[in-house]
Order: C-alpha cells, then structure tokens, then sequence
C-alpha cells in the first residue's frame, strides 16, 4: 500500500487476550510498517526485575534497573535484554502474573514511553497496547481499541500458552486476565482507556483474519 504521509503510526490499544498482537503482526507484513511490540518490553523489564530479585515497590531497585537495562528487538522481532534473547522467557507464568504491577509503575511507563517513541519516530510503525493511542503516540495516524469478551480472551491465550509448551489452566489464565484487566484499568499513570477518536472493534465473534481486513480496510480508504 501506497501512503500520502511518508510517515505514519498505527495504534492499536485494549485489554490482554483481544488480539492485539497478532493483528498487528500480520498488518506490518502486509502494509510493510515495522511492528514495534510494547507489551513485550514490559514484559522484558518485568523479566529482568525478577530476574535481579527487585519488587515493584523497590524505586531505587527499579531506578537502577532502567539504567542498566537495554531491550531491543532482533531481526526476527524478538526481544533483547542487554544483547541477550529472552523471548520465550518473558512469555512464562510468573512473567504473565506479575507484568501489571510492575508496568504500573510511574518510572518504568515513562522510560519505557520515551524507547518507544524513539523508535517509532524512526519509522512508519504499528504498536499496541494499553495506553498507545492515548499517552505513547496521541497523535498516531490512525487508533483502534480492540475488545472481547473475556471467556474468550481466556481460551484464545489458553490456546496460545499450549502452542508455546507453556503450562496454565485455563482457570488460571481467567483469574490473571481479570486481574490485569484490573491494575491496567485502575493504575494511576497511563491507564488502559479508549482515545477519544479510537476506532472501537468487538473481536468476540471475528477471526482474525476478519479484524485484520477491518483495520486495513479502514486505513486503506483513509490513507
């Protein structure tokens, strides 16, 4: 596809499990755009507090963890901690149950905010997340919030969890995605909302296949 802007952004917000990631995935293969994976950052920096022993309640823990830190991502989209591929073990258990409470945190939102921006400054980029379109990139091009209802959001990432070898009930991943839907939502800085000017899609009965073709769709006719 062929943009007017030789720059834009694409923001794609809403809770875990609405499909998110792998709607934005497949729309910077087909668009061409480089798909910058924020949750995986936090989860990268949540990996390696926990790693280092550092609670969430720990700032001067935290704020030398964020100096010492450097995530990137290789050339397969995978992330980096410190030159180091931890891809598989930022998507574990304990990852997943404790990645809100430390994305909660004011420091870690704001020099996780600014990697971001640099990057996506750099390129034409799709992002999501919970706070892309309202705190990362306000003025993003285009803005979508995703939602879906929750016993589905479990079962896709029940799926998910089976494909990668990692072991979860499907009770369990119910109980963490309510809770994080919880911290994310109610969180001081930055919290999971709707932009104002957002798109709003319901996945719950779409494949993803169908809210791919509804995002390009959408950025087809106003690009």
């Amino acid at each position: 596809m062929n943009f007017k802007k030789s720059h834009i952004i694409i923001a794609i917000d809403g809770p875990s499990g609405t499909g998110k990631s792998t709607t934005a995935k497949i729309i910077a293969k087909d668009l061409n755009l480089t798909y910058l994976d924020t949750g995986a950052m936090y989860r990268a920096i949540t990996f390696a507090a926990l790693e280092e022993g550092i609670t969430p309640d720990d700032k001067i823990g935290m704020d030398q963890l964020l100096k010492s830190t450097r995530i990137r991502f290789d050339e397969k989209n995978q992330i980096l901690i410190n030159g180091i591929l931890r891809e598989k073990e930022i998507r574990g258990k304990e990852v997943s149950q404790m990645v809100s409470p430390y994305s909660a945190i004011p420091e870690v939102r704001s020099v996780l905010t600014e990697w971001q921006r640099e990057i996506g400054n750099e390129q034409s980029c799709i992002l999501d997340g919970r706070d892309i379109g309202t705190v990362v990139f306000p003025n993003a091009d285009f803005k979508f919030f995703l939602i879906t209802d929750l016993k589905v959001r479990a079962q896709r990432r029940f799926l998910e969890c089976q494909e990668k070898g990692i072991e979860m009930s499907l009770e369990d991943i119910e109980k963490n995605l309510t809770e994080r839907d919880r911290i994310d939502s109610s969180r001081a800085t930055a919290p999971l909302r709707k932009a104002d000017d957002a798109v709003e899609i319901d996945t719950t009965q779409l494949s993803i296949q169908e809210q791919v073709k509804k995002i390009e769709d959408r950025v087809s006719v106003v690009a």
